[in-house]
This record gives C-alpha cells, structure tokens and sequence, in this order.
C-alpha cells in the first residue's frame, strides 16, 4: 500500500536516472571543455569522466560485481552522445550558463537517488546509502575538476553542491524505508531544484 511502483519498477526508473544523469553530466563536460579550449578528443575524454566517474567510484566500492559502465553498453556512448551535443550546439556563454544550472540541478537529484537506491538493492544500510549516493552525485565532477587543474566544486565556493546530495540521499532513503521510494524520488528531485533557485549556501571560514 502506498507504493506507487513495484521493486523492480523503482528498479527500471532509477536505471533510467542513472543514464540521464550520465547524458547531463557528459553535456555538462562538454561544457567545461568549451570553456577550456580543447579539441574534439579533449570532450570526449571530459565528458566521459564527468558522466561515468561517479557511478565508477560507487560501483567499485559496492564490490557488486563489474561497474555498470563496463557491462551496460548504454553508458559510454550516453556519456559520448552528451559530450559531442556540447561540441556541435555553439551557444553564447550566457545561454550556456543557464543551461548549466538547469541541467546541474537535475543531475544532482538523479544520481543521489540512483546511487542510494542501488546501494540499498544491494543489502546495504542506510548510512552507506546516503554516502554513495552522494559519491555517485559529485564524484565525477570532482574527478573532472581535478583533471583540468581546477578546485572542485564539491568543495564549496557556490551553490549547495554536496550538502544537497547527502539531502536528497536522505530524504530518499528515509522514504523508501517507509514503503515511498517513488515520493522519495519526487521529494529529491524538488529539493535540488529549490536549493538551486534560491542559491542557497554554507558559511565559509572567517
């Protein structure tokens, strides 16, 4: 009762998050590869790590078998087809800030609740759910940012980055722990979406 999906349809819906997340995040490589300058193979090596370096990370530390992006054949092309979007599509630099924002804020409540549901599919607790979902949000970026000498933005310095997907990890988790994994995803997905709007952020050192 309540449970406006089955297991496995929950299942289906957040293998579908996870590849949206990998398509937005390789966009958003390819955005930051324009912004440096690189060429064709410089997108395609960004937008690559940004897609797929979180769900690397998540699965490697889930020790569940080979990481999806090795065994599904969607995924490395998804994070292809997002970076060469970036490369053809020429936007001024303001259309494509706007669109980062947009496509920022989905991605953070996808991956959060992608990663946290796989983890908990996969036995484990509520902790370790919250924890990788956070690390399937932010670690490709933060590995991309690395990359490209620059510090990443899980660190701090903008919006609520990382703060919010340990919200949405959260909120999911409790959620499905209540028998609502499908008002779990809504919740997350809102919750990014109005941090971002209202630009809220944690207080740095004095």
């Amino acid at each position: 009762m309540g449970q406006w999906l089955t297991p496995d349809e929950v299942n289906a819906v957040t293998g579908w998050l996870d590849l949206a997340g990998v398509f937005i995040c390789g966009v958003l490589g390819g955005v930051v590869a324009r912004r440096e300058g690189l060429d064709l193979f410089g997108y395609l090596v960004v937008g690559t790590v940004s897609g797929l370096g979180g769900g690397l990370i998540r699965d490697t530390l889930l020790q569940h078998g080979t990481p999806v992006a090795l065994t599904d054949a969607a995924y490395l092309p998804t994070a292809f087809a997002g970076a060469l979007l970036a490369f053809v599509i020429s936007v001024t630099q303001d259309q494509w800030a706007r669109a980062f924002t947009v496509l920022d804020a989905g991605v953070i409540g996808f991956w959060s609740v992608a990663g946290a549901q796989k983890t908990l599919a996969a036995g484990l607790g509520w902790l370790p759910a919250v924890l990788l979902g956070t690390i399937t949000a932010v670690g490709g970026g933060a590995v991309r940012d690395l990359l490209l000498r620059r510090v990443p933005e899980v660190f701090g310095g903008n919006g609520l980055y990382a703060t919010v997907a340990v919200a949405v990890s959260s909120v999911y988790v409790l959620c499905a722990n209540l028998g609502r994994s499908t008002l779990g995803i809504l919740l997350a997905l809102a919750f990014r979406l109005v941090a971002r709007r209202r630009g809220w952020r944690l207080p740095q050192g004095l």
